[in-house]
């Protein structure tokens, strides 16, 4: 569906940091069907990510800096906020880390990178006059954000707190207890408790990404030198999905929704 504007406490912007941006774009757009448009940058090149020409995220090269730090291709997922620097305070006191500062970004708003207690990374954007993604759910874009966390109840105590998110949990076959994390009666995101099969993987956020068939979308991620991690596979009564490493090394999801009913809410 096409938005306007995010609410505080929704995911907003999904940002690829790779390490060949001209191999990335050619990978996502031949996938997905993105078009793409180029913004200079001080460090390089902010490439605009669309479908249907709605906007679905963005990608750069990794600069020097990070690159040098070690820093891996990443999806990058944003949630809007009223107060950055108020954020960013709140989760300092709820034991996560500063990895980027608040930061101006001209006109459009301000930005920082964090760390959860548990290790996971992701942003938040308070919005100027750029509040974010305008298509959420469709195919070609964002349409669940799930947070696989060595500590479940550390990590719902965080982010609960942090973005005044409600707790839902149930069985899930296959997947044992599920966190939803609730804005009202809609869902905002996900959680998983890592187990021993994850091995030393750290926690991490995981974009999933709409797709019309996913079984057809894994198969042509061969075709584009991109690795099918783990291959389509049923979530009895969510959908089909499959998990991705580009060609670059960033890790995502694709999934192939079932309908929801609207009296279940929206889970974006």
């Amino acid at each position: 569906m096409e938005v306007t504007t995010h609410a505080p406490g929704t995911f907003c912007w999904f940002e690829l940091g790779t390490t060949d941006g001209p191999a990335a774009k050619a990978f996502y757009t031949e996938l997905l069907g993105w078009e793409t448009e180029d913004v200079p940058m001080e460090h390089g090149v902010y490439v605009m990510l669309s479908k249907d020409g709605n906007g679905v995220g963005a990608l750069y090269e990794l600069f020097d800096e990070q690159k040098e730090q070690g820093v891996p291709p990443h999806w990058l997922p944003y949630v809007a906020v009223e107060d950055a620097d108020a954020s960013v305070k709140q989760a300092v006191a709820l034991g996560g880390e500063v990895l980027s500062p608040v930061t101006d970004v001209p006109e459009h708003g301000r930005m920082a990178v964090l760390k959860d207690p548990t290790g996971a990374t992701f942003a938040i954007w308070q919005a100027l006059v750029h509040n974010g993604v305008t298509l959420l759910g469709a195919p070609g874009s964002n349409c669940w954000n799930e947070l696989a966390t060595t500590d479940r109840e550390a990590a719902k105590a965080f982010y609960s707190t942090l973005f005044g998110w409600g707790i839902k949990e149930e069985e899930m076959e296959g997947a044992g207890l599920y966190t939803m994390f609730m804005r009202g009666e809609e869902m905002a995101g996900g959680l998983m408790q890592m187990t021993e099969e994850w091995g030393d993987a750290p926690s991490h956020w995981m974009t999933y990404i709409a797709v019309e068939d996913c079984d057809a979308s894994a198969a042509k991620v061969k075709t584009l030198d991109g690795t099918v991690c783990v291959p389509p596979t049923d979530i009895p009564d969510v959908g089909r999905f499959a998990v991705i490493d580009d060609p670059q090394g960033a890790t995502f999801s694709i999934i192939k929704l079932l309908p929801v009913p609207v009296s279940e809410g929206a889970a974006l």
